[in-house]
């Protein structure tokens, strides 16, 4: 029973995948379904990049306060003195 119920699951799947892609075909053959197309793909490329910097900048900060790199310096090179 278990793979009779499976293999619908996967049949249900498989035709809705079938009928949006041909629905997405349908609408990329005209100008303006090709432009909102390449916006979809620009922006969806814009906020993958978005959060890879906001990620990025998230690690640099922590391993600079783990490092200790943002605080005073203190010892004989603090401020470029040297007593």
């Amino acid at each position: 029973m278990k793979k009779i119920f499976w293999v619908g699951i996967g049949i249900a799947v498989g035709s809705l995948a079938y009928h949006k892609l041909s629905q997405a075909r349908e609408q990329a053959t005209t100008a303006e379904g090709w432009n909102r197309t390449l916006g979809r793909i620009g922006d969806s490329v814009a906020d993958t990049l978005d959060a890879f910097r906001e990620g990025m900048s998230s690690k640099e900060t922590e391993l600079r306060d783990a490092l200790g790199l943002d605080q005073p310096q203190r010892g004989r090179h603090a401020g470029g003195q040297n007593h």
